[in-house]
């Protein structure tokens, strides 16, 4: 069963998650890794990942899952606030969104990212507020992710999807 993982990663967190899946998977069965692009399309099955972007993935992974026809999918991502599944559950309903209806989706698994070093300074340049110290003590706490428990886990979420 061939398969494809797909995936856009600004920070280098979803691609990560990405080479996790590639070293969990067999090897011989991977026809691509990398950016969208038109050559994923002829596996099976997709692997498809993402950075958030406003609650969503950016535009070029959308017009991607939108050429999607018949493939099985796992849709992996990363988010820069993490730790509620609420959220991770709204963005990947957003992300499902893209796909044609009737997609085959097989699983899905979101982690917390860590955010460039510039969204720090954006947060500490606000008024001080409680939401100003969450801000600051999510950023923290993304600094590690993702780490071995998240890989543990999508691959583990991988692995039962198959």
């Amino acid at each position: 069963m061939s398969y494809a993982i797909v995936y856009s990663s600004r920070t280098g967190n979803t691609r990560q998650l990405a080479l996790a899946i590639r070293d969990a998977l067999p090897a011989a069965d991977c026809l691509y890794c990398g950016a969208p692009a038109p050559e994923a399309l002829a596996a099976d099955t997709l692997y498809v990942g993402f950075w958030t972007d406003k609650g969503d993935c950016d535009a070029d992974l959308a017009a991607f899952l939108g050429q999607i026809t018949g493939q099985k999918v796992f849709l992996f991502g990363t988010a820069g606030f993490g730790g509620a599944p609420e959220y991770f559950d709204h963005i990947l309903t957003a992300v499902r969104g893209h796909l044609p209806q009737g997609t085959a989706l097989t699983g899905s698994y979101m982690c917390q990212g860590r955010m460039p070093a510039a969204v720090r300074t954006r947060y500490e340049a606000m008024e001080e507020s409680p939401r100003r110290t969450a801000m600051l003590e999510n950023f923290d706490r993304a600094l590690s992710h993702p780490d071995e428990a998240d890989l543990a886990a999508l691959t583990a979420a991988v692995l039962a999807a198959r």
